[in-house]
């Protein structure tokens, strides 16, 4: 029986999901975790990611009961931004800087300046955060001059795997795909096309256009497995690999997304996304218009803080995650409940690098009910104001509203996003959307067909999760948060 795998190398750890080939079925899984990281500085070795993608394929095939000769396609979905900077001999020069990771904030608000930003977004389709990877390549070049000056080749986090995959420094090809690219702050996806220009405000010295990876179509391959590399990753010797893509991207893939509908990921971040077949330019910043996995569009907006916060307050309170839940599902609905705005680690969206979270409307009689029902609210209400910012700028998310990522599982979540949306709630039967997705890309490169024809043969089905309650009247609460939101400042500060 032919196996196809897909790989999600995520903040936290990295999961491969094995499926037939034929059918699409799931067939197992492993997961292996990554050394956690604290932002504002967030890095991780890349050498760490292939070695949890080995640990992870032994634990999926044993859950599978298949050989390793039974693999015989692979392709790697991975987070996105981070810059794996490689010398000349393809060696790693520095540990990577992660999505999540802010300390590039000054460069990029520099590079802001020089480019002007309606016209940098005009250009790419979105106002660069400091996350963006064009952002960590001027924080090299200023802080670490000595390893900006060994930089031969700039990778992303899914664009190094997709290369260990090949060979490596024995014949590794160094391939992206338009997705990921989109999000460096330096590929144009409505134009199909690298912005070296903007790499020469960083340094005019360097040849960029032979630095950068070749971007591939979505249903492209990317080379194949060697021998060495099969015998050390468990698959088919020449398994053919796939050209990859950004972590959401590919999740749009698994989840079956179409235009009109709207994905809330709850993982490390939050994430909002839907699928167009247009371009959408934001000169707010809020909506990345970034690119699909399947050639099309991906607009989303995606917050530093999302399960972390709960957590965090889950610690605070002295429960676990059930009985977070328990409190704040059984919270009064009181309008003057306490409001949480969530910048615990500062903010991506909006653009508050150096915020820290905000408390407002204490009083003597607030409960811990109170408390953890305002950590539910204080990450969807984050995300839902990028929804809104969608249906401004024209795009249709009225559609299904779907639920993935780790959070998923939460009934308050769940509840509480559809208290804020006044929408439905749906959840998929995916095992793993982002890993799900790799693995039709996977099997699209095998058959030799069209990435679409996959997604739609193997989406899966969704169910009701979650009902409005209409026991809430968010609109006041959604105005008080977003006065408190805005009350935060790019510094970290509060505005008077």
């Amino acid at each position: 029986m032919p196996v196809i795998a897909g790989v999600d190398s995520s903040t936290q750890s990295t999961t491969v999901v094995l499926r037939d080939a034929d059918t699409g079925a799931a067939l197992g899984s492993g997961k292996a975790a990554h050394t956690p990281t604290y932002p504002p500085v967030s890095e991780q070795h890349p050498h760490e990611w292939w070695d949890a993608t080995v640990v992870a394929m032994g634990q999926a095939r044993e859950a599978a009961g298949v050989q390793p000769h039974d693999v015989v396609a692979i392709s790697v979905a991975a987070q996105c931004h981070g810059l794996v900077p490689l010398d000349a001999a393809g060696r790693v020069i520095r540990p990577a800087k992660l999505w999540n990771d802010t300390t590039a904030a000054a460069e990029i608000a520099e590079l802001t300046g020089l480019i002007g930003g309606d016209a940098w977004t005009d250009r790419i389709g979105t106002l660069p955060p400091p996350s963006f990877t064009i952002g960590k390549l001027a924080w090299l070049k200023a802080h670490e001059p000595e390893n900006f000056a060994a930089l031969a080749t700039v990778l992303l986090p899914h664009d190094y795997l997709t290369w260990r995959l090949t060979g490596g420094t024995d014949g590794g090809r160094a391939v992206t795909d338009r997705s990921d690219a989109s999000g460096t702050g330096y590929y144009s996806a409505p134009e199909g096309r690298y912005l070296p220009e903007l790499l020469d405000l960083i340094d005019s010295g360097k040849d960029w256009a032979a630095m950068l990876p070749e971007v591939l179509g979505p249903s492209e391959q990317a080379g194949s497995v060697p021998a060495a590399v099969a015998a050390e990753l468990g698959v088919h010797p020449d398994a053919v690999v796939g050209a990859g893509a950004g972590d959401q991207h590919a999740s749009a893939v698994g989840l079956g997304i179409a235009p009109g509908d709207v994905a809330y990921v709850l993982g490390t971040s939050g994430v909002v996304f839907t699928t167009s077949g247009f371009p959408t330019f934001d000169h707010t910043g809020i909506v990345n218009a970034v690119a699909d996995a399947t050639g099309n569009y991906l607009p989303l907006i995606c917050t530093l803080n999302a399960a972390k916060v709960t957590d965090t307050v889950a610690r605070l309170l002295g429960v676990d995650h059930a009985g977070l839940e328990r409190l704040a599902l059984a919270a009064p609905r009181e309008q003057d409940r306490p409001i949480l705005v969530s910048y615990l680690d500062g903010e991506r969206t909006p653009n508050r690098p150096m915020a820290r979270g905000l408390l407002a409307g204490l009083s003597s009689e607030t409960s811990r009910e109170d408390l953890a029902l305002a950590a539910f609210e204080g990450v969807v209400l984050g995300m839902e104001r990028g929804q809104r910012r969608m249906r401004e700028v024209g795009l249709p998310v009225d559609g299904r509203l779907v639920v993935t990522g780790g959070g998923a599982a939460s009934a308050a979540y769940r509840q509480v996003i559809a208290d804020v949306t006044g929408q439905t709630v749906e959840i998929t039967d995916a095992v793993d959307a982002v890993a799900g997705g790799a693995a039709v890309q996977a099997a699209a490169v095998l058959r030799g067909v069209d990435i679409r024809t996959v997604r739609d043969e193997w989406a899966p089905t969704s169910r009701i999760i979650a009902e409005p309650s209409g026991a809430h009247d968010y609109e006041r609460i959604r105005d008080t948060y977003t006065r408190a939101a805005d009350w935060t400042g790019l510094d970290g500060s509060f505005q008077d």
